[in-house]
Formats: structure tokens, sequence, C-alpha cells
């Protein structure tokens, strides 16, 4: 399969680099999600079988100073992305977030629950989600959570750096989600890709995390297991680590429509620290 992949160095980009060996990738240099219409010429120019949108803003507390670029890059790019495969006919594979909700309650979400983001980054992944639904192609919205791997700024590599000097660290208890390895993100979006070639009634907005749901607090203590660190972790509310952004308290993602559709059940993300840890060098 012909595919062509936005997004170079970020953390699903890379694992499906290592996937995808005949994909082409175009980074920022070759396709700027700052420029929507250049976005949309590189599909149309490259003419490719599917489409995966792995690019984003992911400063989550910049976009509450800029959420007008935020907008054009999570919200304009991807659905003139959107409208240049449905006009190809090829399918379009776009990675969202649990941000579009509100993080009220304990149950998990599902697909169609209504959105209602807390903030400007959910505003404007949200923007890019009514986007692609309204481009009218055949699609998939992946929404993810708490992303993590060997690669890029993430929250396992911020704990062990924070580790190497520190012997007791303080850790948001009250958010909860399900970590969620890029790799397996990676593997999902070339399956549901490859399924929607075959059988685009698939197309739609499906949820993909990790299992089982989690605190922050006790994806840190599994990290520091897993790497032999003897830090601490105590617990706190999010209420004593204020951010510019609110994030929301319940992440959970109800994936089961993800499972029925494509056979894509949730990935243990325990196992895939280990495996993360390993390439970092530094597993127990």
């Amino acid at each position: 399969m012909n595919v062509l992949v936005f997004g170079s160095t970020g953390q699903v980009a890379t694992e499906l680099r290592a996937g995808l060996a005949d994909a082409v990738f175009l980074g920022r240099d070759a396709a700027d999600l700052a420029d929507p219409a250049a976005c949309a010429a590189a599909i149309e120019a490259r003419r490719p079988e599917a489409v995966i949108n792995a690019a984003a803003w992911t400063a989550v507390d910049r976009a509450e100073a800029e959420e007008e670029a935020a907008t054009v890059v999570n919200g304009a790019a991807p659905a003139a992305m959107a409208r240049a495969c449905a006009r190809l006919g090829v399918p379009f594979v776009h990675i969202s977030t649990d941000y579009v909700f509100d993080g009220s309650g304990t149950a998990p979400f599902s697909p169609d629950h209504p959105k209602a983001p807390l903030g400007a980054y959910g505003r404007s992944k949200l923007a890019g989600e009514d986007g692609v639904i309204a481009a009218g192609g055949t699609h998939a919205i992946l929404r993810t959570s708490w992303v993590f791997s060997a690669h890029g700024a993430n929250f396992v590599k911020t704990m062990l750096r924070l580790s190497e000097t520190r012997d007791r660290l303080t850790v948001v208890a009250d958010q909860i989600g399900g970590p969620t390895p890029a790799r397996a993100i990676a593997a999902a979006c070339v399956t549901i890709a490859r399924q929607l070639r075959a059988d685009p009634s698939k197309r739609g907005t499906y949820h993909f995390a990790g299992a089982p749901d989690a605190s922050w607090a006790d994806f840190a203590r599994a990290i520091f297991a897993g790497a032999g660190r003897a830090t601490a972790v105590e617990d706190i509310p999010a209420s004593d680590y204020p951010t510019p952004a609110r994030r929301p308290a319940n992440s959970r993602l109800d994936c089961t429509s993800t499972a029925a559709a494509f056979g894509i059940i949730r990935p243990d993300w325990k196992a895939e620290l280990d495996i993360v840890l390993g390439e970092l060098g530094v597993k127990a």
C-alpha cells in the first residue's frame, strides 16, 4: 500500500517509519501544517493509496496563548488534507485526542459522547475532527491519550530524567487515563487504513488507548519500578500542579467499537513500557 504520512520525527511518525519502509514521510520542511493548502497540494501531487496524519500542534499549554496558530495546524490543515483525500477517493486516518472531552465523571468516553473541550488545544483538535468529517470522504478519526515511546518528549522520558537527580517526586494522582504506546498507535493506523481501502463503510470516529487505566502517579511508579529507580512518588491533586491549560481529570476512552470494527484491542501499556525502557537502556 502506497501511504503518505504527514509527520516525520514525532513519536507516532517515528514508529510508522519503522513499520512502513515504502511510505513517504513529509516533515515540516516538505509540508508545513501552518500552510493547509500546501498539505492538500502534497496529497494531490503524490496521489497515494492512503494518507495518515501523524503531525500536530502538541504544545498544550502554549496553545492557550497561540490558539489561532494551533487551530490552523490542528484544525484547518487536517480539514484540507481530508478534502484532498475525498477528491482522490483515498482513505484518510487522522489522530486526535481525549482533550475534545471535558474530562467529567469516571466512565470511559464513547466516540459519540458530546464534545466539550476545556481549552485551546482541545478546541483546535475538535476543529480538525469537524473538518475531516465535513470533507465527506472515507476517513477514520482515531482519538488516543497519554502517548509514550523511546522517541521525542513524553512522560516516560521526563520521569526518567527527573529521577536522575531526585529521590522523591510529587505526581498528579486524580487524572486517570490509558497510557498508549506510540508503536501500537502506528500499527493501528496502518491496519485501519488498509481496512478502510477494502471497506469504506467502516469510516467514522474511534478510540484507542492502552490498558489498564491508571493515574499519572501510577504510571510514574511503574516507570521507576521498571527502570530500577528508587525514586518515591507522592500523590498530589492536579490543583497542586497548576498549568496554563486545564487537563481532563477523566481521560478514559471506550475502545470497544475499534475492536469490533477493526479487530484492534487495547495494548498492554505495562508490557510495552518494558520494551521502551529497554530501548532507552534503563530497564532494570
